[in-house]
């Protein structure tokens, strides 16, 4: 009898550090999301980046090489709501920035049943409602009785709301009328004394003062194009997108003008977007006591002004390489306060992007690459006058966009008419326009399997309720017209350019030095966040863990 007992004490005492590991979490869980980042920033910028930033992620961490959104549209919304859900539109219902539902736009975090909570504007009816399932940072409140806290921090209400989920216990993002941030009574009736104090401290303003000079001599930025070229819009009362940019004088040319951006709008489209928003979530993480506790806590960090950058200037300026140049250094500030705060080996740190973006197709068209530019007007005037045609005179449509069409369903109805007849009607007519790769009726995605292609990216980004009734796929290298107008570029589609993002891993058990060169899905994140943490997986979720992880 003896001998079994101490052969039992033997066998608890060797099996002790694997239970106490098993209990082991990490403090804190940090998602961030570089809003429109190519995988390939990471690369081309690599030999300028500081070692404490994005190399630091790259060679310390696990990194992901071939990372993509498995569905369309690849907007900013559905982007943040599947990194955090492990899932994609067609569960989460997430279904694009704007939506058509119930004969009116609908906005992805619009809610005005809530109010703004630290301004006089509406900028704050806001909330996750429209969010159909949970985010991990939900299963994280779930899993440890609503004490381990979430927070989430953007220029962007949609990149601030969405990644935290409906349960969390703050989202904070800008208010570009009056330059400070705030917050909705989803959350909380008012500001919380440190973020007030922030904005008292009325940073905008003073990084309006420093305006948007290089970091570095211009001439070193060789991964860039000419900072002169005809492919970038510009900045209101600034006639060239050259460097410098006196903010100051760009602000009183737009009141000299009575233009309607504000220069808050302006200046979150620089690196000083970035700056505030880092600003707040480090004091947030310290005011709140972020991973000071015996539970894990979840802070989301979205840094948007890289998506306005890029929409304003293209993947080959010298502004996208500068606004990244500066990130990077942003990013170094944030990793060495989370040491300092909550200790190296006490967080799990992962980055990546909502989508990535194309190239300007005016310069795709001086390289002799194929590219051009759809008039989505053009489009609903032929197949008005080509439905008229056919079925006599109504209005057919309630919105027509470049990537998909909303049928006057009422109107069809009262003409007797099938709906799935009138969409592939549309969808034929589309299918021989210059620049349309194809199109695409609902009722086929509703009623049929498509697993893979471009076929199966609609089908995954669909949800009956709020998606188009014909989608519209345009070639490679197209966008709609209004970007030939301004300059610059824009996301959206099912192609590489738009799909393929960065994915790097980091901190709390992560492998160190390591990487995988197999395709993985954004879907897959949120499930590996909750094996690391062995909690639920978010309820929507059909990701996997990434295995490589936990080898």
């Amino acid at each position: 009898m003896r001998k079994i007992f101490c052969a039992f004490v033997v066998l608890y005492m060797a099996c002790t550090p694997l239970l106490v590991a098993q209990n082991e979490k990490p403090k804190l869980v940090v998602g961030v999301i570089v809003d429109q980042m190519r995988y390939d920033y990471l690369t081309r910028f690599y030999d300028k980046f500081g070692e404490g930033g994005f190399k630091r992620l790259m060679n310390k961490g696990f990194q992901c090489h071939n990372a993509h959104y498995n569905y369309i549209p690849t907007e900013t919304a559905p982007g943040h709501a599947s990194v955090f859900t492990g899932s994609s539109p067609a569960y989460h219902g997430i279904v694009a920035n704007t939506w058509w539902e119930n004969h009116q736009y609908a906005y992805c975090v619009g809610d005005t049943t809530e109010r703004t909570v630290g301004a006089e504007t509406s900028a704050g009816e806001m909330s996750p409602r429209n969010l159909l399932v949970t985010t991990f940072s939900d299963q994280v409140r779930i899993a440890t009785n609503q004490r381990g806290r979430a927070f989430g921090v953007s220029i962007k209400d949609r990149g601030a709301i969405l990644p935290v989920g409906h349960s969390a216990n703050g989202a904070f993002w800008y208010d570009k009328q009056g330059g400070k941030f705030i917050t909705s009574t989803y959350y909380m009736k008012k500001l919380p004394a440190w973020l007030q104090q922030y904005n008292d401290l009325k940073r905008s303003d003073k990084l309006i003062e420093e305006g948007w000079k290089t970091l570095l001599p211009i001439d070193q930025y060789t991964e860039a194009g000419p900072d002169d070229n005809n492919f970038e819009s510009h900045f209101p009362t600034k006639e060239k997108s050259v460097f410098p940019y006196n903010l100051q004088q760009i602000r009183d040319n737009i009141k000299k003008l009575q233009l309607k951006p504000s220069i808050y709008d302006i200046l979150v489209a620089t690196p000083a977007g970035n700056v505030l928003v880092k600003e707040v979530a480090m004091r947030l993480l310290k005011e709140e006591k972020l991973g000071k506790g015996n539970l894990t806590d979840v802070l989301t960090i979205s840094f948007s002004s890289t998506d306005l950058v890029g929409h304003y200037f293209g993947p080959q300026s010298v502004e996208v390489e500068d606004v990244y140049l500066r990130l990077d250094r942003e990013l170094a500030e944030v990793l060495q306060t989370l040491d300092q705060e909550v200790g190296e080996q006490n967080y799990l740190f992962f980055l990546t992007s909502d989508h990535a973006g194309g190239d300007v197709p005016r310069y795709l068209q001086s390289m002799k690459i194929p590219g051009g530019y759809f008039d989505e007007k053009v489009m609903r005037v032929t197949l008005e006058k080509y439905l008229t045609s056919l079925y006599g005179e109504g209005k057919w449509f309630e919105l027509v966009e470049a990537n998909g069409l909303y049928l006057n369903k009422p109107a069809i109805e009262a003409k007797k008419l099938n709906i799935n007849e009138v969409q592939d009607v549309v969808a034929n007519q589309i299918r021989l326009m210059t620049g349309v790769y194809d199109a695409m009726p609902a009722h086929t995605i509703h009623d049929q399997t498509h697993a893979t292609g471009f076929w199966g990216m609609i089908q995954r980004g669909y949800y009956h309720k709020r998606s188009p009734d014909v989608f519209v796929i345009l070639k490679s290298g197209w966008l709609d017209k209004a970007w030939d107008e301004r300059g610059g570029t824009s996301h959206g589609t099912p192609f590489k350019y738009d799909t393929h993002v960065p994915l790097l891993w980091y901190g709390w058990r992560v492998p160190q030095g390591k990487s995988t060169v197999r395709r993985v899905e954004i879907v897959d994140i949120a499930p590996s966040v909750c094996a690391f943490l062995r909690i639920q997986f978010p309820s929507g979720a059909y990701g996997e863990p990434i295995k490589e992880l936990f080898e």
